[in-house]
């Protein structure tokens, strides 16, 4: 499918982040998502006729508009969540330029009371406890609203949301009664996971049920961006196996003398490792290994077993 068709329509994608985050990429090694490629690939794969023939699109500037809220600290799974969401949307934008548009909510948390959950009574019967109510704020809004905006205005031919909100739904409705602009609608659903929303679904034009982990995992950014003047790297955490790489990137710090050179010689490939890449040696444990004996070979060979070093971690 070409994209870059003078006459092919107009196409923004709306990102519900939170949606994204929750459905396809929260415990997998794929978080550091190039979106844009995420959505070319879906695309090739999508056909819709009009009037009997296939529509072509092309992507619009910004090709993607993205929708999300950064995590509050004290509510984070990891110390280093906050860190890598801020890097995370760094390298998005510095990476797809003025392909890409963040619009951010906010999370709010405050004390609550809610029913306990217990087996065979319902909600009244139950007790209640306290706990924290942690909700996120202004996004659904921010992308209905942008997306009704851009139709109405004539901006794009079609839109295409990626949610499986129903939220979304009055927004979703309006566009279809009162423009004539295609509605897509990816959901951020695995397979096997889950289904779209009826009442998203009932709006579309056209659907994409599932994201493949395939598409995902062939749709990663760069593990080192350019955002501004710095470089923005890929987490450490967000690797598959951080338990392998961080202490090999420690040893590696250490042996070059700063935190970029360990970084550079672990993406490029090692000609004394058969061509390898360190990094992706750190995936499995008996690569692993094999990185970590050159590792100490290294450092026992040139007396630096016990001192960070002057000389490259190259033999």
């Amino acid at each position: 499918m070409e994209l870059g068709r003078a006459d092919a329509l107009r196409t923004r994608v709306y990102i519900d982040g939170y949606n994204l985050y929750f459905g396809c990429l929260k415990n997998t090694a794929y978080k550091w998502l190039d979106v844009r490629l995420l959505i070319e690939r879906i695309l090739a794969s999508v056909s819709y006729e009009r009037d009997g023939k296939e529509i072509e699109y092309r992507l619009a500037t910004p090709a993607i508009k993205y929708f999300t809220a950064l995590i509050l600290e004290s509510f984070a799974k990891s110390v280093d969540s906050m860190h890598c969401q801020i890097h995370y949307h760094d390298a998005l934008a510095g990476y797809l330029g003025e392909d890409f548009e963040m619009i951010s909510g906010y999370y709010h948390a405050r004390p609550a009371r809610a029913h306990k959950w217990e087996v065979g009574k319902a909600a009244r019967e139950c007790d209640q406890i306290e706990i924290w109510k942690l909700e996120e704020k202004q996004s659904d809004v921010a992308l209905a609203l942008h997306a009704f905006s851009d139709a109405i205005h004539g901006e794009v031919d079609q839109v295409i949301l990626v949610t499986n909100d129903s939220d979304l739904e009055p927004a979703m409705q309006l566009i279809r009664e009162r423009t004539s602009t295609i509605i897509g609608l990816i959901a951020p659903i695995r397979p096997a996971t889950g289904d779209v929303n009826t009442r998203l679904a009932k709006h579309a034009h056209w659907i994409r049920r599932h994201i493949l982990d395939s598409e995902i995992s062939s749709s990663q950014l760069p593990s080192m961006v350019r955002h501004n003047q710095n470089v923005v790297h890929k987490p450490l955490s967000w690797y598959p196996r951080p338990d392998l790489l961080i202490p090999i990137y420690k040893e590696a710090k250490r042996v070059r003398g700063s935190a970029g050179a360990a970084r550079r010689w672990l993406n490029q490939p090692c000609p004394h490792l058969a061509g390898q890449i360190p990094i992706t040696m750190c995936e499995h444990e008996l690569t692993a290994q094999e990185l970590r004996n050159y590792m100490d070979r290294y450092a026992r060979d040139f007396g630096l077993s016990h001192s960070p070093p002057k000389s490259p971690l190259t033999r």
